[in-house]
């Protein structure tokens, strides 16, 4: 039996400076063996189903296959349904997301990070962020636009370990997706 999964590049960017068309993604996807594959914007997030049953395997092939296919090897975040949905429930800012989606973001690790890693941020909250850590994923409220923030650098994989940011209003979109149609 089939299960759903959400996988989200950490760039689009591939090899002599292209940008990655949702379209190839998907064929490469399907040459895989995924099922089903469909992607949501052109920002790298895709919804397939698969019979493998390990996150990190799904992970490890779809790396592997986009650098074979795209010639660069870019960090893939997979989570099974059923976790993704939960974590959209579990945004910490929703009355800020509904007022402004675009101010609220997670980065989705593949490995979570501790709590304690919140406090490290601290330093960089300059403009009345706001972060927290849930299931070992960092949400922040940006008040002001987030790329005028000090805090977006610091959010890359050298200092948190891989992951890959996504705003409220695709993760909402993501689950609305799953909703309609995948499991």
């Amino acid at each position: 039996m089939s299960r759903t999964y959400i996988a989200l590049l950490f760039s689009i960017g591939i090899a002599d400076g292209r940008r990655l068309i949702m379209a190839d993604w998907r064929a490469m996807m399907r040459d895989m063996g995924l099922e089903n594959p469909r992607t949501l914007i052109a920002t790298g997030n895709a919804i397939f189903e698969s019979k493998h049953t390990r996150v990190q395997q799904l992970e490890h092939e779809l790396e592997t296959a986009f650098e074979r296919r795209f010639g660069r090897r870019v960090h893939t975040i997979v989570r099974a349904a059923l976790p993704f949905r939960r974590l959209a429930k579990a945004n910490p800012f929703s009355k800020e997301s509904t007022a402004d989606g675009s101010r609220v973001m997670v980065r989705v690790m593949r490995k979570p990070i501790a709590q304690e890693f919140g406090a490290t941020l601290q330093p960089y909250l300059t403009q009345g962020e706001r972060v927290q850590i849930v299931h070992g994923d960092l949400w922040v409220h940006f008040k002001h636009r987030p790329i005028e923030s000090r805090l977006m650098p610091v959010l890359g994989s050298k200092r948190m370990g891989i992951g890959t940011v996504r705003n409220w209003n695709t993760v909402r979109r993501l689950a609305e997706m799953l909703d309609h149609g995948a499991e």
